[in-house]
Order: structure tokens, then C-alpha cells, then sequence
């Protein structure tokens, strides 16, 4: 098979193209670097099966001749990370909403699978926690920046399931909660690669709100398995599927975790809100996906616990900083 991979040099779509090639299988990628990086798929330049185009999913001539070349995509470019979302709102939703719409529009003149990589975020302030994939979304008001990827996310969906719906294009949509693991930056807001990198340089783990907040993460390798099988599997087109894990630990829970697995003395420091990203910013207090609808159809589950994905983490940050 031959995949494209929009985003392939960031963290997922680098991860993504280790797999595939892995699996004997042509890739082609296409990345503007804008939050991928180089250093991502340099190991895999110079491979025969291995083509890789420095772009923007933008450049429509390119991106056709891209599309052509595969037999199936994984659109995964779009603008990431809270920080990113929060300063640059613009730049989001034209990114996402735009992107997701060239992609979707060449895919169908040559007809090829989809698959539109969407996020958590689209449940917005739900509380009906775990969060099932047809439950409501609960968004923001839009005089808040913050809520802007969820709502782009959330456009990306409906536009990916009218293309199957009206046009038959093969399209699947997976919500990804908190993929985590070696090659994950911290400069957007992550907080692993943050609390990791805090750690070993003995600064204060920095913990915005109270820290009473949960996340539930998931390593990358069990996330780039779901979303192989689910773009090859006939049985997921015009579906939306959640791919996560479901064991929970709050924000403070976490930086003690890395604390005690870095063998780090940093103290941890709580940060407001409104000091890390703006007045009246807004979160969620629980972020947990029911994946029962995965399981059933891929008999998919996390092979890697919480303690697994930190000690990936921290040995690749150890490794990095003896490189720098």
C-alpha cells in the first residue's frame, strides 16, 4: 500500500510513517515544519519507500499529485497545542477548517480513504464523563480564543462525514486524547514533555489551575495502531471513533509521577490560568473517552500504562539533552 501523510513530520504522522514502512508499506509525506520538525524523520530520508515534500497542504497542484500517489491518506496537519491555539486564533482556524477542506476536496477526485485526525477537544465543557461519540458537544462562547480548535476540529468532522455522506468518499474521524511520547515537544503546552523537561533541568514542574484537573494519556505506538486499522478497515467509513485511554490521574498526579520516576528534587508550582495563557481562560475538568465502539470493531486496547509513556519520555529527553 501507499500512504500520504499530511503533518508527517510531526510527532503522530513521524510516529505514523515509522509504522508503515516498518510494515513494508510506500509512504509519502507532506509537512510546512510550521510544528513538525526535521529532526522527526531524518532517520528515514534517503529510504526507497520513504518520499517527503517540505510544503503546505496549501499548494493544491502538490497536494493533488500527492493524493494521486497514494492509495489511501492520514490527514494529521493541523494546528496543535493550547498555547499555539490561544496566541495565534487565526492562524487555527484557517489552518484546520482550510487544510481539512483541500484535503477532503483531493481525495475525492481521485477517491481515495481518509482518515481526519479530529481531538478531545470537540466535547468542549461536557461533563458526561466518559465521553461517547455521539454525545453533544458542549463549546465555549466564541469571544473566547480558546474554544476556536474545538469548533474548527468539530468543522473538520462535519465536513469529512458530508463528504461521505453526499460524495461516498471513504472518510473515518478519530477524537485523539493526550497522545504522548519520545519526540513530543513541549513548546505548545504539552504537559509531559514540559513536566519531563522541568525535571531533569531541576525547575519547578509548573501545574496551571489547581491541579486537580484529570487527563487520561495514551502512548503513541498503541495511537498509530488504531489509526492504521481503523483507514484500512472498511467497516469504520462515515464513522467517528475515540481513541484514548480510560485511566485517569490529575495534573498533580502526573507531576509527582515524574518527579519520583526522574528521581528530580523540583518543587511543583501552581500557576492560575489567566498567568499561563489568558483572562478568563477556560478548561476541562475531566477529559475520559469511552472506546468501547474501537474495541469492538478493531478489538483495539493501551498496551503501554501511564509509568511506560514517562519512562519513554524521560529517556528521550535524557538522551536529547546529552546531545545538545
Amino acid at each position: 500500500m501507499r500512504y500520504l501523510i499530511t503533518g508527517g513530520a510531526g510527532f503522530i504522522g513521524s510516529h505514523l510513517a515509522d509504522r508503515l514502512i516498518g510494515l513494508d508499506h510506500e509512504v509519502f509525506v507532506i509537512d510546512d515544519l510550521s510544528t513538525g520538525s526535521m529532526d522527526n524523520i531524518r532517520h528515514l530520508k534517503g529510504h526507497p519507500r520513504f518520499h517527503y515534500h517540505i510544503d503546505t497542504i496549501a499548494n493544491a497542484p502538490l497536494l493533488l499529485e500527492l493524493v494521486d500517489s497514494a492509495d489511501a491518506v492520514f490527514h494529521l496537519a493541523a494546528a496543535v497545542g493550547v498555547r499555539l491555539v490561544v496566541e495565534h486564533p487565526v492562524h487555527t482556524i484557517e489552518t484546520n477548517v482550510a487544510g481539512t477542506s483541500a484535503v477532503l476536496a483531493a481525495a475525492a477526485k481521485k477517491g481515495r480513504p481518509v482518515l481526519v485526525a479530529s481531538s478531545s477537544e470537540v466535547y468542549g465543557k461536557s461533563t458526561n464523563v466518559p465521553f461517547r461519540e455521539d454525545d453533544d458537544m458542549v463549546s465555549g462562547p466564541s469571544s473566547k480564543a480558546r474554544w476556536c480548535y474545538a469548533c474548527s476540529k468539530a468543522i473538520d468532522e462535519f465536513l469529512a462525514l458530508a463528504y461521505h455522506r453526499e460524495r461516498g468518499l471513504p472518510t473515518v474521524v478519530v477524537r485523539l486524547f493526550n497522545t504522548v511520547g519520545p519526540r513530543q515537544t513541549g513548546r505548545y503546552g504539552m504537559v509531559i514533555p514540559t513536566f519531563v523537561r522541568q525535571a531533569l533541568a531541576g525547575e519547578p514542574l509548573t501545574v496551571f489551575g489547581d491541579g486537580e484537573q484529570t487527563r487520561c494519556f495514551t502512548h503513541v505506538s498503541d495511537v498509530i495502531a488504531a489509526l492504521h486499522g481503523l483507514l484500512d478497515s472498511p467497516a469504520a467509513r462515515g464513522q467517528v471513533f475515540n481513541v484514548g485511554s480510560d485511566q485517569e490521574i490529575s495534573i498533580l498526579g502526573l507531576a509527582a509521577r515524574v518527579k519520583a520516576l526522574t528521581g528530580s528534587a523540583s518543587a511543583v508550582k501552581l500557576v492560575s490560568y489567566e498567568d499561563a495563557y489568558t483572562e478568563g481562560f477556560e478548561d476541562m475538568f475531566r477529559r475520559v473517552p469511552c472506546t468501547d465502539k474501537l474495541r469492538a470493531l478493531l478489538d483495539w486496547a493501551p498496551g503501554r500504562a501511564l509509568d511506560d509513556i514517562l519512562r519513554d519520555v524521560i529517556a528521550h529527553e535524557t538522551a536529547r539533552r546529552a546531545g545538545a
